[in-house]
């Protein structure tokens, strides 16, 4: 469900293959909701590789929280994980079959960063510009998946500032 006055979408899941695949059908379906078909392919892609991020490198259970949120002309994308480890962006050897997924998401976004949050885990996250024409448009959604939850509370924008490195 989507809350106001933002339009915001949380789903919690385990960082398993099985699962991205369902992952990316429910940010595209949201999307075209939102009419913001542009930016289908660009979040899509982002939110793959940060969960591939998770299900690679966070501890054992790989639970974490995907949330999408339209303000304004901004889309921003942050998965949260219990691996308080913060990625850092790697050059990849020209054949290697993995290590490139940061570098695609910094290429495809207009932000991007991670910083610590709580005790242990951490927030990874995107930003892409939404067309100002498509922000405008607001009926809200009528159905609801077990997936998808809303959030009493607007989602807090990570600082800009800081990336691991």
């Amino acid at each position: 469900m989507i809350s106001q006055p933002s339009r915001h979408c949380t789903v919690e899941l385990q960082a398993l293959p099985s699962r991205i695949g369902h992952v990316r059908s429910i940010v595209s379906a949201q999307l075209r909701h939102w009419h913001l078909e542009p930016l289908i392919d660009l979040a899509v892609l982002g939110v793959t590789e940060l969960l591939t991020n998770v299900h690679r490198h966070a501890g054992p259970d790989k639970q974490c929280t995907v949330e999408i949120e339209l303000l304004s002309e901004r889309l921003t994308v942050s998965v949260h994980d219990q691996d308080p480890r913060l990625p850092e962006v790697r050059d990849a050897e020209t054949f290697a079959t993995c290590g490139r997924g940061l570098a695609m998401v910094a290429a495809v976004s207009e932000s991007w960063g991670a910083h610590r949050h709580g005790v242990e885990g951490k927030v990874v996250w995107f930003a892409l510009p939404a067309p100002a024409a498509t922000v405008a448009v607001a009926p809200y959604p009528v159905y609801r998946t077990a997936a998808m939850r809303s959030a009493d509370a607007p989602l807090q924008t990570p600082a800009r500032s800081a990336v691991a490195g």
